[in-house]
């Protein structure tokens, strides 16, 4: 893919992780789904050369760059066959919200870990009530002394099972006012009353699901990340780099299938020419690759308003680049699997799974449909239905 707008620091980054995970590759991690595990080895080593924490600050063992680093890391392993899927939730959105927010101690406790891989952070915002809309959350926290006292449920967190703490969104009670508003706190994963439990998904994924349930749970006052009446724009400094994120695994893996179908079509010979010759598979190819593309430079654009400090024109980018990598991903993996007719479903192509896979881009962590919503309402000045 065309890579004329990016520095050249940028694209030997992209070179240096695209080596890594083609010494990975599609087989690791469909043996490590097989296995019911983790892909450890290709997270320490991606953690060992810098990859993870590129984002995060120098002081504390980051890389001292932003989401655009970040982004071509999860963009290039996916494009590999083997994306992380914990890196839109631990480096991306709780290293960014406590660098951002947290206190000293907080970043000293957190970031060298996030950076180095040693410490993973998962994160619960999504109820089952509430969906996509955040302002209907009901896991709520109240203050019981010095303490904090959180009660609720989150269903679709990412990774728990593997990560030290989960960063959860709960709501506090306004003195003024009596409103709810948004707060995050970091919850230790064996934190008495924090039970999860694992969700049956056709998705074929090494990182599961699970649905959790906060019961009174007790954590210190240092567990409140940054300042109590500033959580929705804590909040959404975490959300946009997920919906980035989002963006780069969505476009990996179409790269991935994409290059996996054009493989196929330059080599498979039913006639005299290859099938790729065609124009029936030729065309649909040419297109996926096109709107990969074009997801690909408005994922660069989010990237560079979020480094650059611009949150407001951040946000509408990285809604935007999530949808049409979503719509490019899904695509991409449908005519994949079509170019190779039979084969597309067999075990041995690999990209059958895909077609489930590829459903995520599309669906969370926040739905086409809510995008569209955004941009009806803050781009264009609709009024709302809702």
């Amino acid at each position: 893919m065309s890579t004329v707008l990016e520095t050249e620091e940028h694209q030997a980054l992209r070179a240096a992780v695209a080596a890594l995970g083609k010494r990975y590759g599609r087989d690791y991690m469909t043996s490590v789904v097989r296995d019911g595990s983790h892909p450890r080895e290709l997270w320490a080593e991606a953690a060992k050369l810098g990859y993870l924490g590129v984002n995060l600050p120098e002081e504390y063992g980051g890389g001292g760059s932003g989401m655009a680093e970040l982004s071509i890391v999860l963009e290039e392993l996916g494009a590999a066959g083997s994306p992380l899927l914990m890196m839109v939730v631990s480096p991306a959105i709780c290293g960014t919200v406590i660098a951002r927010f947290g206190t000293e101690a907080q970043k000293e406790q957190w970031l060298p870990g996030l950076a180095d891989g040693t410490l993973t952070m998962a994160f619960g915002i999504t109820e089952p009530d509430a969906g996509s809309n955040s302002h209907r959350i009901t896991t709520t926290a109240r203050r019981d002394g010095e303490d904090w006292v959180l009660t609720g449920r989150k269903v679709f967190v990412s990774g728990v099972d593997i990560a030290d703490a989960t960063l959860i969104v709960g709501r506090t009670e306004d003195a003024r006012s009596g409103k709810l508003k948004p707060c995050l706190f970091i919850v230790p994963r064996e934190a008495p009353g924090f039970q999860r439990s694992q969700i049956d998904m056709e998705l074929q994924a090494p990182e599961k699901q699970f649905e959790l349930v906060l019961d009174d749970v007790r954590l210190p006052a240092d567990a409140l990340v940054g300042d109590e009446d500033a959580g929705l724009l804590q909040l959404f400094a975490g959300l946009n780099p997920e919906r980035i994120m989002t963006a780069a695994f969505g476009i990996g893996m179409g790269r991935y299938a994409l290059g996996r179908a054009v493989e196929y079509a330059k080599t498979r010979q039913v006639w005299k020419e290859p099938i790729g010759a065609h124009q029936a598979i030729a065309h649909p190819l040419a297109q996926a690759h096109i709107e990969l593309e074009l997801a690909r430079l408005m994922m660069q654009k989010a990237a560079r308003l979020y480094d650059d400090g611009d949150d407001i024109g951040a946000g509408e980018a990285a809604n935007m680049a999530k949808y049409a990598a979503g719509e490019a991903c899904v695509k991409a993996v449908d005519q994949a699997v079509h170019t190779l007719g039979g084969n597309g479903l067999t075990r041995e192509y690999g990209l059958g799974s895909l077609i489930t896979a590829s459903r995520v881009a599309r669906i969370a962590p926040v739905s086409r449909e809510m995008i569209l919503n955004y941009v009806s309402h803050q781009s264009l000045g609709l009024p709302k239905s809702y």
